[in-house]
């Protein structure tokens, strides 16, 4: 074992800072991934739809630019500012700016700090939960997941198959091991995982005529079966509708959020599966406790 690694295994320390730093630096291009892959989508399902519809009709296909997670560079959406490495430091740029484009002065969205310092935090916990080992490096990858698609569901009300999938198998995968969960128990959990939304979804939409959800949702709940197994699915779709529900409640009675306007249920799925990653074994347990008590 190198150096390095018997230092980060023996130093918690040591192990927690460093994921601390990679969690700012990789929330840094979670406010990427969260921005622009949306648009991606968009910009796909259009060529899509001019290639259906034999578009453009004649004449040469006007070019477009190169437009993906890497390309073209970061830049300030009023006056084009190319933005540099030095001010791309998570956090500490958007304080040493104060929350300003050196180029115009025109304001930066404190949504960048605030996804920057979350994945950062979270990275850290994972790394005092867990501690060095592949269930710490496995978790950070759910968590990194599970906050893109938060704030990209709460945007544009969205679950990208591109992550949503790859996510699924990768929980397969890292349980090949039982890192979180038997294997069985991940892929009954991922079958599980879709088959309840989906048949929430037509249930509600036989009763109502309504889609009450979107199928991003039947592969985000797979996705967490996968990682955590079908024995975390009733605490985390209890967990999701509790909180969901009193969300909705909020927002009709104090915000006069229409009740046809629809909510994102991404992220209280994406909750519920961060809190039965670090703490649903020990919440099953009190709640089976308490029942055998009674």
């Amino acid at each position: 074992m190198s150096e390095i690694a018997q230092l980060l295994q023996y130093s918690p320390l040591a192990f927690i800072s460093l994921c601390t730093i990679l969690g700012l630096m990789v929330g840094s291009f979670l406010n990427v991934v969260i921005h622009r892959l949306p648009k991606m989508m968009e910009r796909d399902w259009l060529a899509q739809c001019a290639e259906i519809n034999h578009e453009p009709h004649g004449g040469e296909v006007p070019h477009v630019p190169r437009y993906n997670l890497l390309v073209p560079r970061s830049a300030c959406p009023h006056c084009g500012h190319m933005i540099s490495a030095l001010e791309n430091i998570p956090v500490i740029s958007y304080l040493l700016l104060r929350g300003k484009c050196r180029g115009c002065g025109a304001p930066i969205s404190a949504r960048y700090p605030v996804v920057e310092a979350i994945s950062g935090l979270l990275s850290a916990f994972v790394a005092w939960h867990f501690g060095f080992g592949p269930a710490a490096f496995a978790a950070l990858f759910f968590v990194w997941a599970m906050l893109a698609l938060t704030f990209i569901d709460f945007d544009t009300q969205l679950l990208p198959d591109d992550i949503t999938l790859p996510l699924l198998w990768l929980g397969l995968l890292v349980n090949l091991s039982g890192t979180f969960t038997s294997l069985s128990g991940a892929v009954i959990g991922a079958v599980a995982g879709y088959l309840a939304l989906w048949s929430v979804y037509w249930l509600f939409k036989l009763v109502t005529g309504k889609e009450g959800m979107g199928y991003g949702d039947f592969k985000l709940l797979a996705a967490i079966g996968a990682w955590l197994g079908w024995q975390m699915l009733p605490l985390v779709i209890l967990l999701s509708a509790l909180v969901g529900a009193v969300v909705g409640i909020t927002l009709i009675v104090v915000a006069r959020h229409g009740r046809n306007i629809p909510i994102p249920f991404g992220p209280y799925l994406a909750g519920a599966g961060l809190i039965a990653l670090f703490w649903g074994q020990t919440l099953t347990q009190a709640y089976l406790q308490s029942v055998a008590g009674q």
